[in-house]
C-alpha cells in the first residue's frame, strides 16, 4: 500500500513539474513552421537559457528564459498569438501553461521542441 502511494505522489509530481499545460496547443514541425509563415504578426519565444539560445535558434527568435518568464510578461503581448519552443517541448509546454494563468489565450508550442525543428537555425 506504502509503494503505490509513493508512486502515484511520484507521478502527480513529475506531471505537475514537467507536464505541459493541458489547452497549450501543440504542434509538430511541420504545423508550428506553417504557422510562422502564414501569421507574420506571431511572436515566437525561446524559453531556453541564454546559453542554449547562443547555440542556434529560430530566425526572429525572442529569448525569454522559462527562468525569467515571470518578470518579463511586460514583454510580451496579450494580443498577438505565441508559438514557444525549447529543446524538447517540456520547458515550453510548462511556459505555455505559466502565460495561459496570465490570461495569454493564444499559444502553441513545438512538440519535440528545436530537436524535433527541421527549419532553418541561426547562430
Amino acid at each position: 500500500m506504502i509503494y503505490t502511494l509513493i508512486i502515484v505522489v511520484a507521478i502527480w509530481f513529475m506531471y505537475t513539474r514537467f507536464g505541459s499545460a493541458k489547452n497549450v496547443k501543440s504542434l509538430r514541425d511541420e504545423d508550428f513552421r506553417n504557422e510562422m509563415k502564414h501569421n507574420p504578426t506571431l511572436m515566437l519565444i525561446d524559453v531556453r537559457e541564454p546559453h542554449e539560445f547562443q547555440g542556434g535558434y529560430i530566425p526572429d527568435a525572442k529569448n525569454i528564459p522559462l527562468s525569467q518568464l515571470s518578470q518579463r510578461f511586460s514583454e510580451i503581448p496579450k494580443d498577438r498569438k505565441l508559438l514557444l519552443y525549447c529543446r524538447s517541448g517540456m520547458r515550453s509546454g510548462k511556459a505555455g501553461g505559466i502565460l495561459m494563468k496570465q490570461g495569454y489565450t493564444q499559444l502553441a508550442h513545438l512538440q519535440g521542441g528545436i530537436d524535433a525543428w527541421k527549419g532553418k537555425v541561426s547562430k
